[in-house]
C-alpha cells in the first residue's frame, strides 16, 4: 500500500541559534517538528530526517579557500557560496536540535559526505552525479508522498522538494516549519514560489493538521 512520510531537512545545532550557520528564528521550526512526528506516529506513518555531514575539509567551506564567508564562486564546475564551516561529521552541530524529539525519527540521511562537490538535496549532490540513500528507502517503503519541512528554506528544503518532485513523490511543504538563510532579501519567498510553480502544495501547520485530519 502507497504511503506517506515525513521529511526534516537538516534540523541540526549549526543552522540554529549560536550554531555556525545560524538561521534566523531556525529553532521555531522544532516544535512544528515535533508536533507532526506525533501526528505521522498516530497514523503509521514513518518520519526522516536528513542531516549535512561534512568532512572538516569540505569544499563549500569559505575556510578551504581563504575567502569570507557567503563569498560566490565555482566549485566542481558549479557555481558555489562558500560557507562558514558547519556541520562537520561527528560534531555538535552536525547533531540533530536537542529538542528534536528523535525518538520518533525512523532513518536519517546523511548528504555532503564528498569534499569535493556540495549537497542542497536529500536525494543528489548539487550535480545530479550521485544519488543518497534516500529514494531508495521511500520506495523500499512504499513511499509516494512526502510532508517536508526544516532549514533552509532557500537551500536545503528547496533543492530537496524540486528534486522529490522530479522522482514523483506527491510533495506537501510546511511553510511555517521552514525558515531561510535569506543572503538575498525575499530568497524565502522566492523559494516557496518556485516550490509551488513545479508542484509542490504549500500548508501552514494549522491547515495540514484541519484538512488532513
Amino acid at each position: 500500500m502507497k504511503q506517506r512520510a515525513l521529511l526534516l531537512v537538516d534540523l541540526q545545532n549549526d543552522f540554529c541559534a549560536g550554531g555556525a550557520l545560524a538561521v534566523a528564528e531556525g529553532d521555531s521550526t522544532v516544535e512544528v517538528a515535533n508536533t507532526l512526528i506525533r501526528w505521522c506516529a498516530a497514523r503509521g506513518e514513518p518520519v526522516v530526517a536528513t542531516q549535512d555531514w561534512h568532512p572538516a575539509n569540505h569544499g563549500s567551506f569559505a575556510s578551504q579557500h581563504a575567502v569570507p564567508p557567503f563569498s560566490q564562486g565555482e566549485l566542481d564546475g558549479l557555481a558555489q557560496t562558500f560557507w562558514p564551516d558547519h556541520c562537520v561529521q561527528h560534531s555538535e552541530g552536525a547533531e540533530l536540535h536537542p529538542l528534536l524529539e528523535t525518538s520518533g525519527i525512523d532513518f536519517i540521511v546523511h548528504k555532503g559526505e564528498n569534499p569535493a562537490i556540495d549537497s542542497y538535496s536529500a536525494f543528489f549532490d548539487n550535480g545530479q552525479r550521485q544519488q543518497t540513500a534516500l529514494d531508495g528507502w521511500l520506495k523500499a517503503q512504499q513511499v509516494n508522498e512526502l510532508i517536508v519541512l526544516g532549514l533552509a528554506t532557500d537551500y536545503c528544503v528547496k533543492f530537496t522538494v524540486l528534486d522529490a518532485l522530479k522522482l514523483g513523490y506527491q510533495v506537501n511543504v510546511i511553510t511555517d516549519g521552514c525558515r531561510g538563510v535569506n543572503i538575498q532579501p525575499g530568497d524565502s519567498t522566492s523559494a516557496f514560489m518556485a516550490m509551488s510553480a513545479a508542484g509542490a502544495t504549500l500548508y501552514t501547520l494549522a491547515d495540514w493538521v484541519e484538512t488532513q485530519a
